[in-house]
């Protein structure tokens, strides 16, 4: 019932506000672009002035109300499609990935938004770089409230490192849920090079300063060496998630980097509950106290050329780019991929 009343309230407000910022508007413009000047064409262009005062009061007044009653207290931000430090990555990456710094930004927001008292991170990523991904989980465990990761078609790898970092994972019973494991790659042009007759010439400083690189072989040392960071970063995975889920780490290596649908994932402890958004809402107004909660998302804002290149690229990725993904680790040279 104090719910209800609150949003009333909130509601009469803004309605208010709004009122009086175009009376006001109304008043003013009619005043000085009609009273004052004499003349048809006077009256003529102070009556489109007129309107446009209105539009701008009006305008003005909504900021206002908005910010006096915000009608708004969760917020939600998207990780969608492979995530990597700018959202693009090396061909043939998908475009439109996951930005991790303007994500992390909108988390900050969010938790900065003194109307913001929760935070739906809504997960739809297959992974990515190992960096940006942890950056946006140390983002969600520095905001201030109850946090629930929302899985909708893929949270995998770098998307579950993700979800670690909330208080909840909810997901649907078809999703696809887990790939708790790292990958390295590389390509070995060596037979390519040999066939068309190129060579590999060495000037580095430090053994294992070109370890990786596709036109030689590996040696078994620089196997093992590439083999170690891989593994460092997985038991670093594992760990993460024993905590975070509170199981063995027996049962998280037992997963054997496969992912699961839903149900599954109940079962096996990955996730907390199954449900749709409207019930993850409703477990957010549980937390919350209260009996209904309202979302805005947190988004950031994108010019209409950067929309439009966005658009474009996704039609040449989809008319002909293939499936393939590369995800290369902050400070590496490219020879060696290392992902979530």
């Amino acid at each position: 019932m104090a719910d209800d009343q609150t949003d009333r309230r909130q509601t009469v407000g803004r309605i208010l506000i709004l009122a009086v910022g175009t009376i006001v508007a109304v008043f003013a413009g009619w005043w000085a672009f009609v009273t004052i000047p004499d003349g048809s064409l006077a009256v003529l262009l102070g009556v489109l002035l007129t309107i446009a005062t209105v539009i701008l009061g009006l305008r003005f007044a909504g900021r206002i109300a908005q910010s006096r009653f915000p009608g708004y207290n969760v917020a939600e931000v998207a990780v969608e499609g492979p995530i990597s430090r700018d959202g693009g990555g090396r061909f043939p990456s998908t475009p439109g990935g996951a930005h991790a710094d303007q994500i992390v930004e909108q988390i900050e927001a969010a938790n900065d938004d003194g109307n913001v008292s929760a935070l739906i991170v809504r997960l739809n990523t297959p992974g990515g770089e190992v960096v940006p991904s942890d950056d946006i989980r140390l983002a969600v465990e520095r905001f201030e409230g109850p946090t629930i990761a929302y899985a909708t078609d893929v949270c995998a790898s770098g998307g579950y490192w993700i979800a670690s970092g909330c208080d909840e994972l909810w997901a649907r019973e078809a999703s696809i849920i887990g790939s708790i494991g790292v990958i390295g790659s590389r390509v070995n042009a060596t037979e390519l090079a040999d066939k068309l007759g190129l060579s590999y010439e060495r000037l580095a400083a430090g053994k294992f300063k070109d370890a990786g690189t596709p036109l030689k072989e590996m040696s078994g040392a620089e196997r093992d060496y590439l083999q170690g960071i891989i593994d460092d970063l997985y038991d670093h995975f594992v760990t993460r998630v024993t905590e975070a889920r509170d199981l063995s780490e027996s049962e998280v290596r037992g997963t054997e980097a496969k992912v699961y649908l839903g149900e599954e994932s109940l079962e096996l402890g990955l996730v907390d509950a199954l449900g749709t958004r409207e019930a993850v809402e409703d477990r957010v107004a549980e937390l919350l106290g209260v009996s209904a909660v309202s979302v805005v998302e947190f988004a950031p804002q994108r010019s209409l050329t950067e929309r439009f290149s966005l658009g474009v690229e996704r039609v040449a990725f989809a008319a002909g780019s293939g499936v393939g993904r590369v995800f290369t680790r902050e400070g590496e040279t490219g020879e060696l991929n290392i992902r979530l």
